[in-house]
Formats: structure tokens, C-alpha cells, sequence
């Protein structure tokens, strides 16, 4: 089987992982898509997709800590996050933690898929269980794509492993921060989207969690109209002078589409950032 080094004219980047070699079995239930260059990545046809909330926490992060050699995927689904952002950073040693069976099922053919498994440990476990990560591991980067949703506000859907994605069975904004912060290395960056009109949960996990918000992104889905999401990048106070811990550079919004519907100019850029077609 010859490998497909092109895509409508653009080039893919990055390595040629070991699934691309050879026609991969999917099952009916189950696709195989592109993530990142050659890199794919195995979903449910009707369960829970990746999204470009995940690309953009897997892009922001890695562009903030590009010379992070351990990372920490929390609440990590079916890998998307962290298989972007094992992409981005080759040299990097990954540890991912999903509660969800079928999720790590799934991330785990992803990882021998694109030839990941000597540097990627996906661990089946609940990451507010203090046993699924021993008090000595430290992380440069740890991402977060957390549910944005408590439980009983929104119409959840009928399939688990969507529902678990987008509403709070197993912690919120504050237990990832929670979770995040006793595992960050000195210096260390904590990265993850949320919605931006529920900012101020992110402000209040972070206080409580001894971190400091040193920079967010709103995210504008289409010009003209408000940031429904916002990027942030959080580090231990006890990291940062005192003169930051009040102190949160605010960048630009982020637009992923213009007005007449195009891909903006700037996230056509991050998708080639993170080897996706524009």
C-alpha cells in the first residue's frame, strides 16, 4: 500500500506512523480520521467526535511549552489532545488518564495506529482517584478539555461516552485544576478551554487550586459574534513572582471563521500548526 503524502494539494507533514503502511480494519460502528499529518484516530461513528475545541487546547498548550518533555492529558477521551499534541512535540513522554473504557479502547488502537505506544501511557482510571498518579510524577504540560456542564442543565444526549464528554459526571473545571497543580514541574504550564461565559469558574478553580491564570484567548467561532470559548494557561503561584499573581495577559480573539463563513486566515495557520488541512 502506497502512503498518500498529499491531501487537495496540501502536503502532509510529520512522520509516517506505522498504521498508514497497511489498510487498517474499522469496524461499522467505528471511523478512522485525520488528526495530525499522518496521524489519525479511532472514534464511534455515533459516540463522541473530536472537535476544534480539542485542536485548539492541544495547540495552545504545546505553542506556550514547546519544549515540554513530559505531559499529562487529564479526562483524555479517545486521545485526540494528546495524540495532537504528541505530534507537535516528538520527543515528548506522555501519560493520559480516561475513565471511560470505551475511550481508552479506542485511544489505545490510536496510539499503536500512529506508533505512539513506546512514549504514550494511557492509563484507565479516574483522575480524581489519588492512585492514578504516583505523588512523585511532575508534568512540564498537563491539558485538560473538560466537561463544560454540570449535570441536569442541558438536554445530555443518549449515548455515555458523549454524555461523560460534554456534562460533569466526573469533575469539573475545579478538579482538573485540582488534579493539574500537585503534578506540575517547577515552572510548569497548565493549559485547557472552557466556555467564556463561565469564566469565572475557571477564575475560581484556579484560586483554589494555587494557580495563576497568566494568559487566555477568547475563541470567536464566527466574526462578528461573542467568544463562545476561551484558552487558558495557568502556572503554580508559588512559581511566579508576586508581582504576576494578579496579572493575566489578555491576547486578541481568536477567529476561526470570517464573516462570509471562510476559514479565517489565523486557523487556517493553526491547523497547518498542528499538521490539519486548512
Amino acid at each position: 500500500m502506497s502512503v498518500e503524502t498529499h491531501f487537495k494539494g496540501w502536503a502532509k507533514p510529520g512522520p509516517v506512523p506505522p498504521g498508514a503502511i497497511a489498510a487498517p480494519a474499522v469496524p461499522p460502528d467505528e471511523t478512522l480520521d485525520a488528526i495530525s499529518g499522518h496521524f489519525r484516530v479511532f472514534q464511534l461513528r455515533d459516540g463522541h467526535r473530536f472537535s476544534t475545541d480539542d485542536v485548539l487546547t492541544a495547540w495552545y498548550g504545546t505553542s506556550w511549552v514547546p519544549s515540554a518533555t513530559r505531559v499529562l492529558d487529564l479526562g483524555s477521551g479517545i486521545g485526540s489532545v494528546g495524540m495532537i499534541a504528541a505530534w507537535r512535540l516528538q520527543g515528548a513522554r506522555f501519560v493520559t488518564i480516561e475513565a471511560q473504557e470505551e475511550s481508552v479502547r479506542l485511544a489505545r488502537k490510536s496510539a499503536a495506529y500512529n506508533g505512539l505506544e513506546s512514549r504514550y501511557e494511557i492509563r484507565c482510571a479516574d483522575f480524581r482517584d489519588v492512585s492514578a498518579l504516583a505523588d512523585e510524577e511532575r508534568f512540564d504540560l498537563v491539558l485538560g478539555s473538560p466537561p463544560y456542564f454540570p449535570l441536569g442543565t442541558g438536554v445530555e444526549g443518549d449515548h455515555p461516552q458523549a454524555v461523560a464528554c460534554r456534562f460533569e459526571m466526573r469533575g469539573s473545571i475545579a478538579d482538573y485544576a485540582g488534579a493539574a497543580a500537585p503534578h506540575l514541574a517547577a515552572g510548569g504550564v497548565f493549559a485547557c478551554v472552557f466556555p467564556e461565559e463561565q469564566r469565572h469558574r475557571v477564575e475560581s478553580a484556579a484560586h483554589a487550586a494555587g494557580l495563576v491564570i497568566v494568559r487566555r484567548r477568547p475563541v470567536v467561532f464566527k466574526e462578528g459574534e461573542p467568544p463562545l470559548i476561551g484558552l487558558f494557561v495557568m502556572m503554580r503561584a508559588t512559581d511566579l513572582p508576586t508581582s504576576m499573581h494578579a496579572r493575566t495577559w489578555v491576547e486578541p480573539p481568536l477567529v476561526i471563521r470570517t464573516a462570509d463563513g471562510q476559514v479565517s486566515p489565523e486557523y487556517a495557520a493553526v491547523k497547518l500548526a498542528v499538521g490539519f488541512p486548512p
